[in-house]
């Protein structure tokens, strides 16, 4: 089997961008099964970027896909090339981002803040901003996180999980990516109030939008709010 450049790096990267069982992973990378659960925990590889074994040339996406598809699939990477063709017009793919051991214990919070207050951001779009993993998310949003009893919603920004211009921009094309949605259910949402800024969330829950106008904020506030 093809040795795998950056196997730890390569694993936090497949841990956080796919849904392949540690087992997978682990065979893939070459690594310890325990220690590969040691990374989707935090307690290996801490200050470690993913990297992307799609863009570096190491496997295919179809072939992740065929991984996720069937959780007893070994995944076959492709050979590496040491000589690659100079002045490359191949896109990189940013990894997803780091955060500092310091302050992933915050994470919980702030995905509780992103799900509850932009719930038109995917989870693969959570994942990436500040640096989570999707099983987190999805046991944020059912509750049965080990936290959850203690989870604070709070702002990313403040927490420093990301910046609020990144905020910004995931909150926009999530935002526009909603409208079309709804458009297409023939659903017309007011422009000026679907892009609300991020500064401005707090005051949005607080204002009541009558019952005929349809904004990004009415059509996810709750029945009976």
């Amino acid at each position: 089997m093809t040795k795998i450049l950056m196997p730890k790096a390569t694993a936090v990267w497949l841990i956080d961008n796919t849904a392949m069982t540690f087992e997978q992973i682990s065979k893939f990378c070459d690594l310890h099964i325990l220690e590969v659960s040691g990374i989707a925990d935090g307690d290996v590889a801490a200050g470690i970027r993913g990297a992307d074994p799609i863009a570096n040339g190491q496997v295919t996406r179809p072939e992740i896909e065929k991984a996720e598809k069937n959780s007893n699939y070994d995944m076959k990477p492709v050979t590496f090339d040491h000589n690659p063709i100079p002045n490359s017009t191949k896109k990189k793919r940013r990894g997803p981002r780091y955060t500092p051991l310091s302050r992933r214990q915050d994470r919980p919070d702030a995905i509780a803040w992103l799900v509850r207050n932009h719930p038109e951001i995917s989870d693969p779009q959570i994942s990436k901003l500040i640096g989570t993993t999707k099983p987190t998310i999805a046991s944020i949003r059912d509750r049965s996180h080990w936290k959850s009893s203690t989870i604070t919603p709070t702002d990313p920004v403040s927490l420093g999980l990301c910046t609020q211009m990144d905020l910004d921009s995931v909150v926009k094309i999530a935002a526009e990516k909603f409208i079309k949605q709804q458009e297409k259910l023939g659903i017309k949402v007011e422009d000026g109030a679907a892009l609300q800024p991020v500064a401005s969330t707090a005051a949005v829950e607080e204002k009541k939008v009558p019952a005929t106008e349809h904004t990004l904020e009415s059509l996810f506030k709750p029945s009976g709010s």
